[in-house]
């Protein structure tokens, strides 16, 4: 039976940070599923601010249910993860799958969302250095690695960590390459 992931993604995600992974997860077969604010188009970008392509949200939130996954990939962007934390249903379900100890992956700026959790309380935790201070005052240790893994959580820094991200979120939610 194959894994089924969740990917949680808003306008603003950048899109190599989403589809690098996904394609990684597919390729050691996993069955992912992107959940938005709302169900079909969405703007990725590139480089945080230029418009890339537009990618396809297969759920609204309102219509995800965090027990049907086995894991959770939050992918980074600047606009991403902050419209995500506003919203009380993209917050809920990600303190769910949390609160699970299902795996979560988060890279770049993708941990903001898991900080209106609490769950990151006591963790050590990596992601893009301009969100250190936000991570710190949700009680997290940040350090400045490639890849961190605490307990249910894998995290890393940028797409330049890319490589080594989808190594350890495959390994980590129970997939072969």
């Amino acid at each position: 039976m194959k894994k089924k992931i969740a990917v949680l993604a808003a306008d603003g995600t950048e899109e190599i940070e989403l589809t690098s992974p996904v394609e990684a997860l597919e390729k050691a077969g996993a069955q992912i599923t992107v959940i938005s604010l709302k169900r079909g188009k969405f703007q990725a970008v590139h480089a945080d601010i230029y418009p890339s392509n537009k990618l396809t949200a297969d759920l609204a939130i309102t219509e995800a249910a965090p027990e049907e996954y086995d894991a959770l990939l939050l992918p980074g962007g600047v606009f991403s993860p902050d419209k995500l934390r506003a919203n009380d249903e993209a917050v809920r379900f990600v303190a769910s799958i949390a609160s699970s100890g299902k795996p979560i992956a988060a890279i770049c700026h993708g941990a903001q969302t898991l900080i209106e959790t609490g769950a990151l309380k006591g963790r050590t935790v990596t992601s893009w250095p301009a969100i250190k201070t936000d991570l710190r005052n949700a009680g997290a240790n940040w350090v400045d690695e490639e890849v961190v893994i605490d307990g249910s959580f894998v995290f890393s820094r940028s797409p330049d960590d890319l490589n080594a991200f989808n190594v350890a979120i495959i390994k980590h939610f129970g997939l072969s390459s």
